[in-house]
């Protein structure tokens, strides 16, 4: 196996740029969280067989899979070691922005493109409007219902269409750390309003800390305002309805905008150095994010060990217990891939065979219903987080999330643009509430352009 890599990064959900969409829209896209279907998919339809996959791993060859998820290293020694005559090129070209800039770029120049490529859920259905990756029902991927949880399996279908399959899930949890907290006398909370109360009485005991680090991020804001019962993005064919100002959206403004008209929330950048250190030094007290996240604890905030605990993310509702979604990812398979078959049999193996337990064995949070309910994963006891089985709570929060969310076929779009409009509020007089506005009508000038119809 060749691995060709950058320094590592974390895992994350970033925005990206966006590739064009004009020519795809001659499909319908019909899909539970907004993809394409063109008689069954984006791309050219289902092709191969299971027979076909079998055959290639007798033939043998060469993939080149393009991946930032460090766990696939581990797997693709073993795929190989199990297949003799299969050769795995790993390639890290970037996380996600970087990667999907280059993949598009290589598909727009008709060379250099991978047989698998990492693609996050947010951003899947954009490469599938626009025929970029293939669909896998022929390769035998249907048989595959019920292997996977209900929200990253939704994630990846498109008609009747497959366009990648489910590697790994983020449903969402509050890491805290309770040193700070039992050092203030702080509860845990239970709801956002509780939240926005333990956020002043940690900033009252001790101005230096906060209660979490906020400079505006799409992916967070969309998953909150999941969880709060939102749907601001309709799809339904080719017509496509954005409305920031139900329910779930308003509950989400509302409340976060007390957090940053009281100053409780830092303008730390995520994933920065700085951010790393208030994490270990107690200036961030809380983190709400995806099940994804330990292991960048781990390697990243090494000096606060036993410091930190898991607990379910607070809920709108008293007594509630939704969740909702953050980053996760699907390998998938380029429409102009030439070894398909092969390159099935590869994201199988590590998606929904023997690579999947040898992924968790090294921090990743699976998309497979086995794993989330084998008793060894959830009796698992984090050392990081004093012992906790953390499992229990990111299964639960996985069984929880809230059903009925939509994506826009150009969310990497949308993403992209975040800062410029909602992101303001972090760094003007500009409310949530405006910027919400303002997001709103930058991606339904988008969807204008690209041939959408917009409601």
């Amino acid at each position: 196996m060749r691995i060709t890599r950058l320094p590592d990064r974390p895992r994350r959900r970033r925005a990206a740029a966006a590739p064009s969409l004009r020519g795809a829209l001659g499909c319908a896209l019909t899909l539970g969280l907004a993809l394409t279907a063109c008689g069954g998919g984006g791309g050219s339809g289902s092709e191969g067989s299971p027979e076909d996959v079998e055959a290639a791993l007798e033939e043998g060859g060469t993939i080149t899979v393009w991946a930032w998820e460090p766990t696939l290293e581990q797997v693709a020694r073993d795929f190989e070691e199990a297949h003799p005559g299969v050769t795995v090129d790993l390639v890290n070209a970037g996380t996600a922005n970087d990667q999907y800039t280059a993949l598009q770029n290589a598909i727009d120049a008709g060379r250099g493109v991978p047989d698998v490529a990492q693609i996050e859920y947010y951003a899947l259905g954009q490469f599938a409007l626009a025929e970029s990756v293939a669909d896998l029902t022929g390769f035998g991927a249907d048989s595959l219902d019920g292997t996977f949880t209900q929200g990253p399996w939704n994630s990846v279908q498109a008609g009747d269409g497959i366009f990648g399959l489910p590697m790994d899930s983020g449903p969402m949890a509050m890491f805290y750390n309770k040193t700070v907290f039992d050092e203030h006398g702080i509860e845990v909370p239970e709801t956002w309003d509780e939240y926005v109360e333990a956020a002043r009485q940690l900033h009252d005991a001790d101005p230096s800390a906060y209660i979490a680090a906020d400079a505006g991020d799409a992916g967070f804001t969309t998953s909150l305002i999941w969880q709060a019962g939102g749907k601001p993005y309709t799809v339904e064919d080719t017509t496509i309805s954005i409305d920031f100002t139900d329910e779930g959206s308003q509950r989400y403004a509302e409340l976060f905008q007390q957090l940053i008209d009281e100053e409780l929330v830092t303008d730390i950048a995520g994933w920065s150095d700085e951010w790393y250190q208030a994490l270990g030094d107690g200036t961030i007290a809380t983190l709400v994010t995806g099940a994804w996240m330990p292991a960048n604890f781990e390697s990243g905030v090494p000096g606060a060990a036993g410091d930190w605990r898991v607990a379910p993310m607070p809920q709108w509702e008293e007594g509630g217990t939704a969740s909702a979604e953050n980053g996760g990812s699907s390998l998938a398979i380029p429409e102009a891939s030439g070894n398909k078959a092969l390159a099935y049999a590869f994201v199988e193996y590590a998606t929904a065979g023997e690579g999947v337990q040898t992924r968790v064995d090294q921090g990743a949070f699976p998309a497979t219903t086995a794993q989330l309910e084998s008793e060894e994963f959830l009796n698992t006891e984090f050392e990081y987080f004093g012992g906790q089985r953390a499992n229990e709570i990111f299964a639960e929060s996985a069984a929880n999330v809230v059903e009925g969310w939509q994506y826009l076929p150009y969310q990497v779009y949308a993403n992209s643009v975040f800062n410029d409009t909602v992101g303001q509020a972090y760094v003007s007089g500009t409310t949530l509430a405006e910027g919400l506005r303002d997001w709103q009508e930058a991606c339904e000038r988008y969807g204008s352009e690209q041939g959408f119809t917009i409601e």
